[in-house]
């Protein structure tokens, strides 16, 4: 049974909304990292406030490597992060879209 033209476009909907929100974080996640690599100001509102939508969604991988250098452990926490994120929304988005 297929679904009709409606709900394709539905589901394609839903497909696009997920593909964005799952970008969005891994956006913040490497906007992270790049703040951090460049020295922004930790008191600057908008490092502290990216900083905090990094910590939410870091999948708990905030100290999984704990190099000597604090940006390299940065660098690779949360670029794993991003990783997983951007699999994850790759997967979920492709899973959706193949609702018959």
């Amino acid at each position: 049974m297929t679904v009709g033209t409606t709900a394709r476009r539905g589901i394609d909907a839903l497909g696009s909304v997920l593909r964005i929100v799952g970008m969005l974080i891994v956006l913040v996640l490497v906007l992270h990292i790049v703040l951090t690599l460049l020295d922004a100001n930790p008191a600057n509102t908008l490092a502290m406030s990216i900083h905090e939508l990094a910590d939410q969604f870091n999948l708990g991988l905030s100290n999984l490597f704990l190099p000597a250098d604090p940006k390299l452990g940065i660098v690779l926490n949360y670029g794993t992060a991003a990783l997983i994120w951007f699999v994850i929304t790759s997967v979920v988005v492709r899973i959706v879209r193949r609702i018959p």
